[in-house]
C-alpha cells in the first residue's frame, strides 16, 4: 500500500512539475505578477574581484556562457588537489562575475525585482552599470533586490552579479572549521519578478511579510481542521487603496473547499497584514508520511474587484505531537523517526544541483522507507523542501553552522539566516523541527528565541554533541544528540539522535523505547570535505551512497525497505563467490529459504541476535558449510508460500556494459541546466554485476547535451567503476529531442541508451498553474418553522398540507418548489427533533411526501450550466430527554411514525431529457454519531429556460423523506 501511494505521488508530481502550459488553466486568473526563470545564458568570468566589469562598455564577448545552477569551478574527486584543512582557506575562495541582459515589460507602472534563491556568499548586483545593493548574510538563504528605478521599460537591461566566496569571519559557517566544503557561485535559481504596485511582499522581508499559513487545529479523529492565512500586502502607489484579499483553499481535484475574504484600506507606502481564518469539515485529507495529501492556497489581491496580484502555496493538514509515552505522534499515530542527514553535494558539480537532482535525492530515500531527513548543516534548496512535501518526508532544518562560535557580527548574521530560513520554509508541511543551536555545540538561546518568535508552532532541537555543553534539550523542545558511541541522556525527556551510525544494528538501539524518538543517520551520500583521509584521491566522505547516489553495499542500505516498507521485499546482501562462509538476506518475509543450484540448503527465521532484538525484520543470517559455484536463490516465505525471490550467481569475467539512465519519477528538461545521471554497470555474461571491478568506462553522447567535466579534464570521462558502476552526468541542452549515450571499455561489449528531453517552460507561474474550480454552492436545511437550522446553512421552512416555494439569490437567482407528488396536501414538515450526528441539525428535520407517488423537488429559472445535487433522505427519530426544554412538544410529534420508504429512486428531468437513479438508501434513527448519513449524488444540466425536476419515489410506494440538499456548479 505504501508503495502504491508513493507511485501515485510520483505520477502527480511528474504531471504537475513539468506541465508545459502555454495558457493559464481554467479558473486561474492572469494578474500583473509575472515570474520568469532567468537561469539561462549568463556570461561568466572567474576572478578579478576589484575589476569594474559592471560597466556597460565591458567586453564580455570572450567570456564563457553558462547556465544556473553554476559553481565557480567544477571539482575533481580530490577537490582539484587542494591541500586545505577544515578551515578551507583557499579552495573555492574566489569570485565570479556574471552578466546577462534581461527584457523588462513595457508596463511603466509595474514593480521589478531580481530574486535569488542562493549565492555564495557575498553578492553585489548592478543594473545598467548602477549598483543596486549587496547581500552579505551568507550563501544558503534567499534574497531579492528592487530594481524598479534602474531598468529601461520595454528594453533589454544589463544585470551584473559579483558572487564573492572569499572567506568572511562574520558570515557563518565561516570562519570554520567545517566538516564540509563551502562551494561557490550562482548556484540556485534566479528569477525576474514583476508586480503591480499593490502586491504581496516577499516572505523574508520582515517578521510580518509575505504569506504565513498555519493550521491552529487539526483533528485526526473527526477529520476537520482550522487554517489561518496571514498575507501582507504592500501599497507602493502614491494614494491609499481599498484592497481585498481573497484566499481559496483548493483540493487535489482543483475544487475550492474554502474561500476567505477580507477588505482593508492600505495607506500609500504602507504594508498591511490581512488575517483570514476558516475551517474545513468535509472530506479533509490529512498529510502524512504514507499519504502526503496537499492543498493549494491561492491568494489574490483585488483592487476595485480586479485581481492585480496572486501567489499560490501548497500546504497540508497534519498534527504532530510529542510525549513520553508514545514519542512522536503524527495524526494520532506513534511513529519512529528513521532517516538520514544529507548535504547538497554532488560529484563534480558540488552544490550546483538542478531541482531534479534534489527531488531524486528525496525520492531515493523515500523508496527505502525512510520518513525523516536533516538538512546538514544549512538551509537547503526550495525544491528539496517541495519534494519532501510531495513525497511525505519529515524535515529537520537548521541555519548554517558547524562548530564555530563567532563574534557579535557573526551572531547577527546567524540570526538573520535563521529568520530567513524560517520565513522562507515555514509554509512547508514537511518541516517539523528547526535546529536552534550551533551544530555540535548545543542550543543557543538567541537562535531558539528568534526561531520561536518567527514560528511558535514548530519544535526546536538542541544540536547537541556528547562531548560539549549541557546534555539536555535546554531551552529547546527536543534533546537532539549526536550518537556515535557512549553519550549522556537522563532518560527523563525524549531524545532524538540527530546524527548517528547506519544500518540495522544502529536502528535497533532506538526501537526499544518511545522516549528514543528515532535515528537520523550520518549521512545519506558521500560529501566533499577536507577531513583527514586515507584516500586523498577521493575527498568525498562517508554516506550510505557515493557522491553519485549509488548505494554502497557494505552500508546495509538494502535492509531498510525490509524494516520500513510493507510490500514483499527481499535482497541478498552477499556476493556468491569462492570463500563465502555466510550469506545475509534482508527481507520482511516470515521465513527465507536459501537454495544453491536449485537445492535447498536452509530455511530460517530472522536472526535472534541481541543486536537485532528490537527490530521487526532482523536480517536473515545463513552459515554456508560448503561453497558451491553457481546460482544462489533466496525465497521469501509467507504462510510457507513464496511471495518474493532473488537470485545471484557466481561472478565470472567481465563481459559487457549496460546503461541505466536514472529517469524514474522525473523528466529531463531541455533548459540548459538539467542533469541526468546515467549508470554504466560492468557485468559478466550471466548478467552478474562485478562489484570488485574498477574498470574505466568511456562515455560519448549524441544530441543536444554535454558530459559534465568532459572538456575540463576532471576525471569524469573516462570514469572508473566503483562497486562495478561508473556514473556519468549528462547536462541537457536547450533543444528538446533525443539524446543517445554510449559507453565502452576495453575488452567489453559496449552499450547505448536513448533518453528524450522535453521543452522547458521558463514562465514559472504558467508552468506550475493548475485549474481552480471555484463552484458556487448552496446548502439548504429543510424543516418546519421551529427547526434547528444547521450553522452556515440556508433554512427552508414550510407548512403542512401544501407545496412550498422558496426564492434563492445564488446562481443568479432561482426558485425551488417541494411537494408531495400527486396531491400537495399530502406534504408534511417536521421541526426540531434532535438527531445526533454530523450535520444533525440539517438532516434531523425535513419534509415528508406522504403520497405513494413520493416527493418532487423542482428548480425554476436556474441559469444554464452543469450542476451537482446532493440530497439526504433520513427518517428521524426523537432523541429528546429530560434536559431538553422542548421535551413535551416533541412528545406530540406523530410524523416520524408514518411508514416510510427505506429505499427510493429518483427520476431526473433536465436539459438532457429523462434519466433515473435507483437504490438510494434511506437512513433511520436518532443517533447517527457512528453511522453517517448517506447523501446521494445527482448530476444534471440546466438549459437556463426549462424547469429541472427530481421526483423521488419509494420502491414500496411508502412516504419519502427529504431533509436537506446541497446544490453546486459542476464541471
Amino acid at each position: 500500500m505504501k508503495l502504491y501511494r508513493l507511485l501515485l505521488c510520483l505520477l502527480l508530481f511528474t504531471a504537475i512539475a513539468w506541465g508545459q502550459h502555454t495558457t493559464l488553466p481554467e479558473g486561474f486568473t492572469k494578474t500583473d505578477r509575472s515570474k520568469l526563470n532567468i537561469n539561462q545564458g549568463w556570461k561568466f568570468h572567474l576572478g578579478d574581484p576589484d575589476a569594474d566589469f559592471f560597466k556597460l562598455d565591458t567586453d564580455d564577448s570572450n567570456w564563457e556562457t553558462v547556465n544556473v545552477p553554476h559553481g565557480l569551478e567544477l571539482t575533481t574527486m580530490d577537490l582539484n588537489g587542494a591541500q586545505d584543512d577544515k578551515y578551507q582557506e583557499t579552495f573555492m575562495r574566489k569570485v565570479g562575475w556574471y552578466r546577462k541582459e534581461i527584457q523588462v515589460s513595457e508596463n511603466a507602472n509595474n514593480k521589478v525585482f531580481l530574486e535569488f534563491e542562493g549565492v555564495h556568499q557575498v553578492t553585489d548586483v548592478w543594473v545598467n552599470g548602477k549598483h543596486i545593493g549587496q547581500h552579505c548574510v551568507g550563501g544558503y538563504t534567499p534574497f531579492h533586490f528592487d530594481i524598479t528605478d534602474f531598468v529601461n521599460r520595454g528594453e533589454k537591461n544589463l544585470v551584473t552579479v559579483l558572487a564573492d566566496n572569499r572567506k568572511r569571519d562574520d558570515i557563518p559557517p565561516d570562519p570554520g572549521p567545517m566538516d564540509y566544503i563551502k562551494f561557490a557561485g550562482l548556484y540556485r535559481d534566479v528569477y525576474l519578478v514583476e508586480t503591480n504596485p499593490l502586491h504581496i511582499s516577499f516572505n523574508w522581508e520582515a517578521e510580518n511579510a509575505g504569506q504565513y499559513i498555519t493550521t491552529p487545529t487539526v483533528d485526526p479523529v473527526n477529520l476537520n481542521a482550522t487554517i489561518n492565512i496571514k498575507t501582507t500586502v504592500r501599497n507602493e502607489n502614491i494614494q491609499s487603496k481599498k484592497t481585498t484579499v481573497l484566499s481559496r483553499v483548493i483540493d487535489a481535484k482543483g475544487l475550492v473547499v474554502l474561500k476567505l475574504k477580507q477588505t482593508k484600506t492600505i495607506p500609500a507606502g504602507a504594508d498591511v497584514q490581512f488575517n483570514l481564518i476558516g475551517s474545513i469539515e468535509d472530506n479533509l485529507k490529512l498529510w502524512s508520511i504514507d499519504e502526503p495529501n496537499l492543498y493549494r492556497v491561492h491568494t489574490q489581491v483585488l483592487e476595485d474587484s480586479k485581481a492585480v496580484d496572486q501567489v499560490e502555496v501548497k500546504t497540508g493538514f497534519r498534527k504532530i505531537e510529542m510525549n513520553n509515552h508514545d514519542g512522536i505522534v503524527l495524526n494520532g499515530k506513534p511513529i519512529k523517526l528513521i532517516g538520514t542527514n544529507l548535504h547538497q553535494h554532488y560529484g563534480f558539480i558540488g552544490d550546483a544541483m538542478p531541482n531534479s537532482l534534489h527531488y531524486k535525492d528525496i525520492l531515493q530515500l523515500k523508496k527505502l522507507g525512510m520518513n525523516v531527513i536533516r538538512t546538514a548543516h544549512y538551509p537547503h534548496d526550495n525544491s528539496l523542501l517541495e519534494a519532501c512535501d510531495e513525497l511525505g518526508m519529515l524535515v529537520y532544518e537548521e541555519a548554517p553552522t558547524w562548530m564555530s562560535i563567532g563574534n557579535e557580527a557573526w551572531f547577527d548574521n546567524l540570526e538573520k539566516a535563521a529568520r530567513t530560513m524560517v520565513r522562507n520554509h515555514r509554509n512547508h508541511t514537511s518541516v517539523f523541527v528547526w535546529g536552534a543551536g550551533i551544530n555540535h555545540r548545543g542550543y543557543v538561546p538567541r537562535a531558539h528565541n528568534v526561531i520561536k518568535q518567527e514560528d511558535p508552532f514548530r519544535y526546536t532541537a538542541s544540536q547537541s554533541s556528547r562531548w560539549t555543553g549541557w546534555q539536555t534539550s535546554g531551552l529547546t523542545d527536543i534533546y537532539g544528540q549526536m550518537v556515535y558511541g557512549p553519550y549522556y541522556w537522563s532518560g527523563d525527556e525524549p531524545m532524538l539522535a540527530m546524527e548517528g551510525r547506519r544500518g540495522p544494528e544502529a536502528i535497533n538501539e532506538y526501537m526499544n523505547s518511545p522516549m528514543k524518538l528515532g535515528l537520523i543517520s550520518w549521512t545519506a551520500h558521500a560529501y566533499y570535505t577536507f577531513h583527514p583521509t586515507d584516500t586523498p584521491k577521493d575527498r568525498s566522505r562517508g554516506g550510505f551512497m557515493t557522491a553519485f547516489r549509488y548505494p554502497r553495499p557494505e552500508e546495509n542500505l538494502a535492509w531498510y525497505p525490509a524494516e520500513l516498507t510493507d510490500y514483499p521485499y527481499l535482497h541478498i546482501n552477499t556476493d556468491w563467490k569462492e570463500g563465502t562462509k555466510e550469506v545475509v538476506v534482508f527481507s520482511n518475509s516470515e521465513k527465507v529459504e536459501l537454495k544453491v543450484n536449485g537445492k535447498t540448503i536452509a530455511t530460517q527465521h530472522p536472526s535472534k541476535a541481541d543486536k537485532y532484538k528490537y527490530l521487526e525484520h532482523a536480517p536473515f543470517v545463513f552459515s554456508i558449510p560448503q561453497y558451491e559455484k553457481g546460482k544462489l536463490t533466496a525465497n521469501g516465505l509467507l504462510d510457507n508460500k513464496v511471495v518474493v525471490s532473488e537470485t545471484k550467481q557466481t561472478p565470472e569475467s567481465a563481459y559487457k556494459i549496460i546503461l541505466e539512465p536514472d529517469t524514474e519519477g522525473r523528466k529531463f528538461v531541455a533548459d540548459g541546466s538539467d542533469i541526468l545521471v546515467v549508470y554504466a554497470k560492468v557485468l559478466d555474461k550471466n548478467g552478474t554485476l562485478l562489484v570488485d571491478t574498477d574498470t574505466a568506462v568511456e562515455f560519448a553522447i549524441k544530441g543536444d547535451s554535454e558530459i559534465i567535466g568532459d572538456k575540463e579534464g576532471i576525471g569524469s570521462n573516462p570514469m572508473p567503476a566503483q562497486y562495478g558502476v561508473a556514473p556519468v552526468l549528462i547536462r541537457a541542452g536547450n533543444s528538446p529531442g533525443e539524446i543517445t549515450i554510449t559507453a565502452k571499455a576495453k575488452g567489453l561489449k559496449a552499450a547505448s541508451a536513448t533518453v528524450a528531453t522535453v521543452k522547458a517552460n521558463f514562465d514559472v507561474i504558467a508552468a506550475n498553474a493548475e485549474p481552480i474550480y471555484d463552484f458556487e454552492k448552496l446548502r439548504v436545511d429543510l424543516g418546519e418553522d421551529e427547526q434547528l437550522v444547521q450553522f452556515d446553512w440556508t433554512p427552508w421552512n414550510g407548512k403542512d398540507n401544501a407545496a412550498s416555494t422558496k426564492q434563492f439569490e445564488e446562481f443568479g437567482g432561482f426558485s425551488a418548489t417541494v411537494q408531495s407528488n400527486g396531491d400537495a396536501s399530502s406534504t408534511r414538515w417536521l421541526g426540531e427533533i434532535n438527531v445526533i450526528g454530523k450535520y444533525g441539525f440539517a438532516h434531523g428535520e425535513g419534509v415528508l411526501g406522504v403520497s405513494k407517488e413520493g416527493l418532487t423537488l423542482e428548480f425554476s429559472g436556474l441559469k444554464k450550466g452543469k450542476y451537482k445535487l446532493n440530497t439526504v433522505h433520513h427518517a428521524p427519530r426523537t432523541n429528546t430527554d429530560s434536559m431538553d426544554p422542548n421535551q413535551e412538544k416533541m412528545a406530540t410529534y406523530k410524523i416520524y411514525k408514518i411508514p416510510y420508504a427505506k429505499e427510493i429512486g429518483v427520476t431526473i428531468i433536465d436539459a438532457n431529457g429523462s434519466s433515473t437513479l435507483s437504490n438510494i438508501t434511506v437512513t433511520e434513527g436518532e443517533t447517527m454519531q457512528t453511522t453517517p448519513f448517506q447523501p446521494t449524488e445527482i448530476y444534471f444540466e440546466s438549459d437556463g429556460e426549462n424547469k429541472i425536476q427530481f421526483s423521488f419515489k419509494g420502491t414500496d410506494e411508502k412516504a419519502v423523506w427529504l431533509n436537506s440538499f446541497i446544490l453546486s456548479e459542476w464541471h
